[in-house]
């Protein structure tokens, strides 16, 4: 095992709080309070998504091309590790600090405004600029609203975007290209990603329900994540990533798991733990149909039945590219005391009905806990087309 990579501070907005107080209070809890029917997204019909409701901050003055709700969302949580980001600056120069930021709709939401004002006026007359929807827009964006220079890129991998960039920051770090990255992503909601899941009749007609037997779909949500990466010691750290691309379909999971047990695999190793290290699963856990089969069959061939695993998508919905940055920042604040002095881990919300087409699971409820002292922790993203990434966090000597 390599040496660790510290988390060394943390910024969140998500459905259920903004900052880390507030999210770990919710979280721990066990909410549905962030996801509530909303009509505009899909015609003919209201769904259940997950929306981030506090004011979000206006773009810095010289950046106002890349002006859209995914990057004020994302610029939210920079905010907040604005302070570590400067005392790394000091540190190592402002041009050691790679910026990796995930996403996979970007500004897609002034796009559809855009796209919309023109075919009705015959032109552009709105405020659209490529630059809000641009691919690579989050990271640019990210990297001139810090004032970093050094390496700066985006990566947009669907679902598993945001859980990748911790593979591409440590593999910048470990090469001597920088000496720490702002990682993380930011997904908004928009009609295109309703629309096109509704077309693949993935949307739940209610609230999502992981891994039941009566499971009809997906929630969509937004979030923004994002961490200060360092090679330096810190209270939660990066232990290990693995990453597979089955390629099985273009939308469809590999209906054995293969794909989704080689990254937990190929994590556990990079980290030289055992299935048995692991304290806690954040499970990918859409409740669509196919992916919660196959991860139910991956996660129990790796971990058995007694591992605790939930999956808080019950909570905030599915957050797309962000999600994998979301939900390393929810195993962030369970391995963290000064966030989580009881050990509780997040609660498996759902009907209580399982499955018996899918191996059992240790799906917990509330008030779950920790035991004390060194924990490690694993997270899974899945994607279309078999992009897989899971990562391990862990606190206290693993060495």
């Amino acid at each position: 095992m390599s040496h660790p990579l510290g988390l060394a501070a943390l910024g969140l907005a998500t459905p259920i709080g903004t900052g880390a107080v507030a999210v770990a209070d919710a979280l721990f809890a066990g909410t549905r309070d962030g996801l509530r029917p909303r009509t505009g997204f899909v015609p003919g019909r209201a769904v259940h998504v997950g929306s981030v409701d506090a004011p979000l901050p206006p773009v810095p003055a010289g950046l106002e091309t890349y002006d859209c709700r995914n990057n004020r969302l994302l610029l939210l949580a920079l905010e907040q590790i604005r302070d570590a980001v400067e005392t790394a600056a000091a540190r190592h120069g402002r041009h050691r600090i790679a910026v990796i930021i995930g996403t996979s709709t970007s500004g897609m939401a002034e796009a559809e405004a855009g796209f919309t004002a023109m075919r009705r006026d015959g032109a552009w007359t709105g405020p659209f600029h490529y630059d809000q929807l641009a691919t690579g827009g989050p990271a640019e964006f990210a990297a001139r609203a810090l004032d970093l220079p050094g390496p700066a890129y985006t990566v947009a991998t669907a679902c598993s975007s945001s859980g990748k960039v911790f593979a591409s920051a440590r593999r910048l770090i470990r090469s001597g290209l920088c000496d720490a990255a702002v990682v993380g992503g930011a997904d908004t909601l928009c009609g295109t990603t309703l629309g096109g899941f509704s077309a693949l009749e993935a949307v739940s007609a209610g609230l999502c329900n992981p891994f039941s037997a009566n499971r009809d779909g997906i929630n969509i949500g937004e979030a923004a994540a994002v961490f200060l990466l360092t090679a330096e010691d810190a209270p939660v750290q990066l232990l290990g990533v693995g990453e597979s691309s089955d390629a099985h379909h273009v939308s469809a999971p590999d209906p054995e798991g293969r794909g989704a047990f080689a990254a937990m695999r190929a994590a556990l190793d990079d980290a030289g733990l055992a299935p048995q290290d692991i304290a806690y699963v954040n499970l990918h856990g859409t409740a669509t149909a196919l992916n919660d089969s196959m991860e139910g069959k991956a996660v129990h061939a790796l971990f058995g039945d007694a591992t605790p695993c939930s999956s808080t998508k019950a909570m905030t919905g599915h957050t797309l590219g962000a999600a994998g940055a979301c939900e390393a920042a929810f195993l962030w604040l369970a391995l963290n005391p000064a966030h989580n002095p009881d050990g509780l881990l997040p609660p498996h919300l759902w009907d209580g009905a399982p499955d018996p087409e899918i191996p059992p699971l240790n799906l917990i409820g509330p008030g779950a806990a920790l035991p004390a002292g060194p924990a490690a922790m694993l997270s899974n993203s899945f994607a279309f087309g078999g992009s897989n990434v899971a990562l391990v966090l862990g606190r206290g000597e693993w060495r």
